[in-house]
């Protein structure tokens, strides 16, 4: 069992930054990929980017790729987001998720979920 739980997130102008974190708590976070999602009033549920278990590959969703940056602490059980240049339509709430698969994109591949945390940019 993991539990994931988010964190970092508020209000920031347009071209600002922020960073996110997940905590996760129980044994198997270092086995884990871990990803990050966002969901908008009205819109799907979006890929953002993950991470493999160990770190070594990231993948990016491309409306983030080169403004955002995964990373993760196995030792503290943290995964984080740094986000750059935001833009007003980064605005959403942001939910961590960690998968059994080695990288996954697909919503229905990760197997825990965190509440998330809403990031809102202001133009």
């Amino acid at each position: 069992q993991v539990q994931l739980v988010e964190s970092g997130g508020g209000l920031v102008q347009a071209g600002g930054s922020l960073r996110l974190s997940c905590a996760a708590s129980g044994r198997t976070f270092s086995s884990s990929a871990m990803g990050w999602f966002r969901q908008a009033p009205g819109k799907e549920r979006e890929f953002v980017p993950v991470i493999s278990m160990n770190g070594g590959n990231t993948l990016y969703g491309d409306s983030v790729k080169g403004r955002f940056t995964i990373s993760r602490d196995n030792a503290k059980k943290t995964m984080y987001l740094q986000m750059n240049s935001l833009k007003p339509e980064d605005t959403a709430v942001y939910h961590c998720a960690a998968s059994w698969q080695a990288l996954p994109r697909a919503p229905g591949a990760f197997n825990y979920w965190g509440q998330g945390t809403q990031v809102t940019v202001s133009s």
